[in-house]
């Protein structure tokens, strides 16, 4: 996904964890870092942000791009439409 931007906290690293981020225009606050992995030359990190969602950030350490690898709504499925009611049947 283009057009990102990530605000991290700098503690005893840089970009130690990503604290908010600006994707397409809108500005996600993240309120908990769930989980983090790490791979040769990228770190992984599942947030929940404000809304609730779930995203999972991946850092390309060397080049220092950010990409948005997962997402996960918090809407229930129960609260989702049915196919034909958004014209698709």
């Amino acid at each position: 996904m283009g057009d990102m931007r990530v605000e991290c906290y700098a503690g005893y690293r840089a970009d130690e964890r990503p604290t908010r981020f600006t994707l397409r225009g809108h500005t996600f606050e993240i309120i908990e870092v769930d989980d983090r992995w790490y791979s040769p030359g990228a770190s992984y990190f599942r947030v929940r942000t404000q809304d609730g969602d779930y995203f999972v950030l991946r850092h390309d350490e060397p080049q220092d791009v950010w990409t948005v690898d997962a997402f996960r709504s918090a809407r229930e499925r129960s609260n989702l439409p049915e196919a034909g009611q958004v014209g698709l049947s």
